[in-house]
This record gives structure tokens, sequence and C-alpha cells, in this order.
């Protein structure tokens, strides 16, 4: 056998045991007459003892010459370290093994970098070398319990009578929303597949065809910027249902939920869990994905201040925008005039066009409350619930969006600075009744918030054809410490409401038989009413684990440039190949 255990299951109580072990070598240390090696496997660290008075020659000069990172095959007994030797920092701390025989497997080169926990070598020398990167312990243990967590995913949901069913890879392309990675076919010049942005269609069809519950760990791709929590590839836990409302739905996932936390985290979920309408999460929180662990809500001072003697407040308000405002509790002293000023600009990158503020400390500044009277400034500060000591922010703006999601940024900005965001703390809830659409300036059209086979509200279906922006969708998404961890809706399962929606759109019969086709023949013959969720895998797990980015538990992900640099992808292809698919390529000088 080429081994009988992993280095770091071994314990005390294998204590005089013959074992042989295998693994890369993290470092060697040689005291003259004894030589010390850490061997080093996905489990853990184990030491190996040589001494030149028990070992023969070629064995301890092996162990003199080994190198880091350099294969070995290591056999011998088991035996206690002594009190005086005990490792408290590691698993195997207790013990050593007594080597009798020793083997060099493949010998390494020096490594561009250490191989340690937590390096601070930067990404793109880690992401070059990535296969070396993987060996570091603490990149193991997140590739090792993202296995766990999406293991306790599969069996949670095949005990709850849901079906594995893959969908195509291949399919096709159906632009709506991000841009599509499109694949040339050999076979059929000038056509394209697309690869999946979801398994979206396919689900909804399986549910047509009678399969009830379906979930899928499923691979997606996007073509779109990155940023720490988004990659061009990515993967779903895709789930649908057949005869269920919403309620149905989120029910479900909540048990799921509480059943990971229970099982992987060793953490009760309180259920129900709260939900929370989107119109009252932008309200109160400036964001469709609040983080819950934290106060500071935001207060809609829009009446406060219709009539004041500030201008930039009244005239906004009159002109129908809206005034948010927040009170900072303690932050008079943490935020000085120069950090307000960046904390300013940063509003500023959410279309804000400032941030007004109020320092409420011995001697109070402030960017407005001189244009105020005295009772207009404290009925300010009384809405905000403001005191001595405190900080207020204010964000006025034309459009009531522009203000809440600004003022909202500035929350999130302002927790972080504050240590409010604890990775160790969970808060979770649903928001609910999206809108159906959302007017796209650029394109002059409204576009899908979600995607077009979300189901209006019953009560909003008399709007669809008349007045667009008043539609809410049956739709929600799951939301743990102000991130979207997973979304879904009711689909649409009716061929005039569906025909309405494309409608609502701008997508003509044409276009909508051209793209979905084959969806719209397969609702006239007999579509049941239908709904689901799509978790995001890398992100669930991210949070679980308390990573910063998704990128830490992908075993080889993307950099900023949806580069992957240990392979060089993306990259050219022969002539040979291009004129096989029958692609010629029309680059600009500078390309």
């Amino acid at each position: 056998m080429y081994r009988t255990d992993y280095c770091g299951t071994l314990t005390k109580n294998d204590i005089g045991r013959t074992v042989r072990v295998c693994g890369w070598v993290q470092k060697q240390r040689d005291l003259g007459a004894l030589i010390f090696v850490d061997l080093r496997d996905r489990t853990g660290i184990v030491q190996l003892a040589f001494d030149v008075n028990a070992n023969s020659k070629e064995v301890f000069d092996l162990a003199f010459g080994v190198r880091s990172e350099t294969v070995v095959a290591a056999t011998g007994v088991v035996r206690s370290r002594g009190e005086g030797a005990i490792n408290h920092d590691r698993a195997t701390g207790e013990i050593e093994i007594e080597v009798k025989d020793f083997e060099v497997l493949s010998t390494a080169e020096t490594p561009p970098f250490e191989i340690v926990e937590n390096s601070d070598v930067r990404e793109e020398l880690r992401f070059r070398y990535r296969y070396l990167d993987l060996r570091r312990p603490d990149i193991q243990r997140n590739i090792i319990e993202r296995h766990k967590i999406v293991k306790l995913a599969r069996d949670f949901f095949s005990d709850n009578g849901f079906l594995e069913i893959e969908t195509p890879i291949l399919i096709k392309s159906t632009p709506e929303g991000a841009r599509d990675y499109l694949v040339p076919s050999r076979v059929h010049p000038g056509h394209f597949y697309a690869l999946p942005q979801s398994p979206q269609i396919y689900k909804q069809i399986l549910m047509l065809s009678g399969y009830d519950r379906y979930m899928q760990v499923a691979k997606c791709f996007r073509d779109e910027d990155l940023r720490a929590d988004r990659q061009p590839e990515f993967t779903q836990l895709d789930l649908e249902m057949s005869f269920v409302t919403q309620d149905d739905v989120m029910d479900i996932n909540e048990r799921f939920l509480a059943f990971l936390f229970d099982k992987y985290l060793g953490q009760k979920l309180e259920l129900p869990l709260l939900r929370l309408p989107y119109e009252e999460a932008m309200a109160r929180f400036g964001s469709d994905k609040p983080d819950m662990r934290y106060e500071m809500e935001l207060c809609d001072l829009s009446e406060t201040v219709r009539d004041c003697g500030f201008s930039v407040f009244s005239s906004t308000v009159q002109g129908g925008g809206a005034v948010y405002g927040m009170c900072v509790k303690g932050g008079a002293e943490t935020y000085s005039r120069k950090e307000i000023d960046r904390l300013t600009e940063f509003a500023k990158t959410y279309k804000a066009r400032g941030l007004a503020y109020s320092r409420l400390t011995e001697e109070p500044t402030s960017s407005f409350a001189k244009f105020l009277t005295d009772a207009e400034y404290a009925a300010v500060l009384e809405k905000l619930g403001a005191e001595k000591g405190d900080l207020v922010l204010i964000v006025a703006d034309a459009k009531l969006r522009v203000a809440q999601t600004a003022l909202g940024a500035v929350r999130c900005h302002v927790a972080e600075k504050l240590g409010l965001c604890d990775p160790k703390k969970f808060a979770l809830l649903w928001v609910t009744d999206f809108p159906m659409f959302e007017y796209s300036e650029e394109e002059d059209r409204y576009i899908a918030m979600h995607h077009p086979f979300t189901a209006p509200r019953d009560e909003d279906l008399p709007y669809l054809t008349s007045d667009p922006a008043r539609v809410y969708a049956k739709a929600y998404d799951i939301v743990i410490n102000g991130n979207e961890a997973g979304g879904g809706s009711e689909r649409i399962h009716r061929r005039d409401v569906q025909a309405q929606v494309f409608s609502a759109l701008g997508i003509s019969d044409e276009e909508a038989n051209e793209k979905f086709g084959f969806l719209l023949e397969a609702f006239r013959y007999g579509a049941p009413p239908h709904a689901g969720l799509a978790f995001g895998v890398d992100r669930l797990v991210a949070l679980l684990l308390g990573l910063d980015a998704i990128r830490d538990c992908i075993a080889f992900p993307k950099m900023q440039n949806a580069m992957e640099l240990m392979s060089a992808a993306p990259g050219t292809v022969p002539q040979k190949a291009l004129d096989e698919l029958s692609i010629a390529l029309n680059l600009k000088a500078d390309e």
C-alpha cells in the first residue's frame, strides 16, 4: 500500500502502530544527529523523526537532503513526543513517526512562494501557480468545506423528494440581461450555441414534463464584469417545484437553511425568517439586500423638511424628489471633517449630488443647520433620534432611488468602518414583492428586474399593459448579512399572461417565438403552476466560511479581467480552427 493513514488523522491512540504516510515536505530541521521532517497532506501535518544511530545511512541521507515540497513516503512507528516536546498548535502535536523506511517519490524545485496559511503573496502570483496555492492548508480547507456544504444540500433535497437532473450546457442564445458566452458550431456554419446563464427555461420544461421537484448543482456562465462576489463561471444550487406558491418554496428553503446551519455550523435558525417587501427594504435600509446585523436605519425626512429654509432640501421635495437621513450613534467623534468629505465622495459614486451632515459634538458643526430655524433643526434631529455625540448624514435627490441607494451604501460603508459587520453573526431574511420591471434609459424601454418568466402579483395583472411601473412580482430573494445568497419567483404558467409580459418588455410575437418558441409551445400542452429558486453556491460557501471573496472557495477562479492565469485562458487558436468554424477575425490595431 502507498499509505495506511493520512498525516493529520494520527493521534496518541495510534502509538505503537506501524504506519505508512505520504505527502509533501513542509520543512526539514537538521539537528545534527537528529533530523525532523514535517510532512503535509490535505488532512494536516505530522512530524517524521530520523536518528543517525537508528536509521540506515541511505535513509538518513535522504532525510538530510530532502527539500520543501518534495513528495515522499515514510514508514515507521507512531510514538509519543514526550511532555516537553508537545506542539499544542497542531492536531498531531502529541505524536511523531519514528521512521524506518523513507522514499522520495518526486523531487521539487524551490517554489515561487512559501506554502503557508494566510499567505500575503500577491494574487497574480498565487493564481499563476494555482496548483501550489491550492496546497495551502487554508485554501484546501475552503475547498473541502465547500464539498461538505454541497453534500449537505444534496442530502437535504434528495430526502425531500427532489430529483437531481442535468440540463444542457450548450443551449440556444436568448440574450435578456447579461451577455451570453457564445460557442460557434462547426457543423452549422454561422450558428452559435450559448453557455447557460442559468438552467431557467429547461427547469421550467421539466416542470411541464411532470418531474415535480427538480434540483441541480449547475454550472452557469455570464459575460459580465467581475467583482469580489462575481465570476464569469459560477455554480448554482438550482431548484424548481410544481403545484406550489412562493410560500411553499420559501418554506422548504428556510428548512434547508435551518438544516444547513444546524448540521454545518451548529447554529439554530429561528423560523420563519423575517419577510421584508422590497419597498420597505429600500425605505429603511436603502438596499434590496439589507444587512440586518446592525441598525442605523434610514429615515424619510421629506415631509419634515418640505417647507424648511434650506432650499436644497425644500426644493428637492417640492420638485417630487426625496430627502433621506440616518443617525450614526456615537459617530461624531469617529468621523472628522476630512473623513466626512471622503464619505461624501463615496456617496457621489452612487449618483448622489452630495452628503449633508451634522456632528453633534461639544461644539456642533453642520453643513446645513445655519439655513434652518432652531425649530426646523430640532425637528430633523428628533425625527432621526439624534443626540449629543451622534453623527447625522442626509442625502437629497430628485430621484427617490438615488437618495435611498446612496445613503444605503453610506450605511454599509460606515458599518464596516465601525466594525459592526461580525462575520460570525448571521442575519437572514427574505426580500419580497420586487418591481416586475425597471425602466432602462439606455434602451428606452422596460426590462425585467428578474427575468421575463417571473409571475406578476395577481392584483397587478390589470396594469401589465396600461402601467407596467405599477406591477410587482411574485419574486423573492434570500439575503444573508447584506448579500443576496439566492433568489427566485413563481413562474408564469399562463400563455396569455406570458404574452402580456413580453409585450410590456417590447418583445414582439415574432421575437418571442424566435427566442422562446419551444417554451411557449410547451405551454399549450398543460403547464402546472410552478416556482423555484437558485442559491449561488460560491457566495453561500463564502458567507458560511467568513471569506471576503468567492474566489477563495473556487478551485480555479478567474481574475478581475476574466483571465485564468495558470493556463493563460482565454487564448488564441490556430487559423485552421477558425476556418473550420467559418470565423473571420476583424480585430482593431490595438487588439
